[in-house]
C-alpha cells in the first residue's frame, strides 16, 4: 500500500470523524428545545465536542486553544450538503436603518416607559437572542453595535421608565472591555437612564474554560474593567469610567493578544444568563443543588468573584 493510498485514508477517516463531531455538536448547540445558533457558536461548540474542558473544574482558571480550525470547520459543513443546518442562522447583513416603531400603528407607542434594553457587540449574537425570543420572554429589546446610535423614540421610552437601564454584552478582549466607553460617546442616554456592562471579561471566561482566539500582542492593556454609571447623575459611578480592576493574570492574558467571543459560550447558557440579568435576577446559593445550577446557567452567574 502506497503512502498516498495511507494519507488518503487518514483524510477519509478525519472528514468522517468531524462530521460525526458536526451532528453531535448541532445536537448540543440547540438544546433544549431547538435553538437557534450563529455559525461561530457552532464551531465553538465541535470544540467543545473533541475537547471536552467545560466540564473541568472551575476553581482552575483556564482558557483552551481550538480543537479545530475554522477552515476545517467551514469544510465540515459544506460536507454537511444543500440540507439546512437545523437551528443554524444565517450571518446577520446590516439592514439599512429604520425608524423604530414601523412594526405597529399605535400613534403613542413611544408614550410608554421602556425599563431595559440589551445592546450586544456582536449584531450576529444580538440577531441569535432575538431569534430566540429575549425581547419577547424578558421584555427587552435587543440590539446589535451596527444599529447604534438608538432611535431617539426608544431613548425617550428609557428616560419614561424608572430606573431604566441599558445592558451592554461584549467580547472577553483588550476592544470587547472598551465597549461601553465606545457606546457612551455614540449614543445620546437620557439623563438618569443607568448603563451597566454585563461582561464577558476574561476570568469569566476563564472559570468557563471556554476556547480563546489569538490576535496581535498588545504593548499595553487597561489595568480595569467598565463599571456601571448612570448619565447625568452626582456623585460616584455617573460616567463611563474604571470599574473592577483586572488581575495581574488577566492583563497578561489580555496582552499576549489572546480573547474569547460572546460565541464561545453555549447558546442555553448565554440565553438562560442574558434572562436572569436582565431581570436582575440574584440566583439562590443556599444548597448544593441550587449551587450546581447556577453554574450550569451561564458565564455571569458563576463565580461572582
Amino acid at each position: 500500500m502506497s503512502d498516498a493510498t495511507d494519507a488518503r485514508g487518514v483524510g477519509q477517516m478525519r472528514q468522517a470523524i468531524l462530521d460525526r463531531v458536526l451532528r453531535t455538536a448541532v445536537e448540543k448547540a440547540g438544546a433544549p428545545g431547538q435553538l437557534h445558533f450563529t455559525g461561530r457558536q457552532l464551531y465553538y461548540e465541535m470544540c467543545r465536542v473533541l475537547q471536552p474542558w467545560h466540564r473541568a473544574p472551575r476553581r482552575a482558571q483556564f482558557t483552551s486553544a481550538p480543537a479545530l480550525t475554522y477552515d476545517a470547520y467551514r469544510d465540515t459543513l459544506r460536507r454537511h450538503g444543500p440540507e439546512p443546518v437545523p437551528g443554524l442562522l444565517p450571518p446577520t447583513v446590516p439592514a439599512p436603518r429604520r425608524a423604530a416603531g414601523r412594526h405597529t400603528p399605535e400613534p403613542d407607542l413611544f408614550d410608554y416607559g421602556l425599563p431595559r434594553l440589551l445592546v450586544c457587540e456582536s449584531d450576529d449574537i444580538a440577531a441569535m437572542l432575538r431569534a430566540n425570543g429575549v425581547p419577547t420572554e424578558s421584555a427587552c429589546p435587543v440590539y446589535g453595535a451596527s444599529e447604534l446610535p438608538l432611535d431617539p423614540g426608544v431613548l425617550r421610552m428609557l428616560a419614561l421608565a424608572e430606573h431604566g437601564t441599558v445592558y451592554l454584552l461584549h467580547d472577553a478582549s483588550a476592544r470587547g472591555l472598551t465597549f461601553p466607553a465606545r457606546f457612551a460617546r455614540s449614543v445620546d442616554v437620557p439623563e438618569g437612564v443607568r448603563v451597566v456592562p454585563l461582561g464577558l471579561r476574561p476570568r469569566q471566561a476563564g472559570a468557563l474554560h471556554l476556547v480563546h482566539g489569538r490576535g496581535p500582542a498588545y504593548a499595553a492593556v487597561p489595568a480595569h474593567g467598565p463599571a456601571p454609571f448612570v448619565v447625568g447623575g452626582t456623585g460616584a459611578g455617573t460616567g463611563p469610567g474604571l470599574g473592577f480592576a483586572l488581575s495581574r493574570r488577566e492583563r497578561e492574558w489580555l496582552r499576549r493578544g489572546r480573547f474569547v467571543e460572546l460565541a464561545a459560550v453555549n447558546p442555553a447558557s448565554l440565553i438562560r444568563t442574558v434572562h436572569r440579568l436582565v431581570r436582575e435576577v440574584r440566583p439562590p446559593r443556599s444548597q448544593l443543588t441550587a449551587l450546581r445550577q447556577v453554574r450550569r446557567a451561564g458565564f455571569l452567574s458563576w463565580p461572582t468573584a
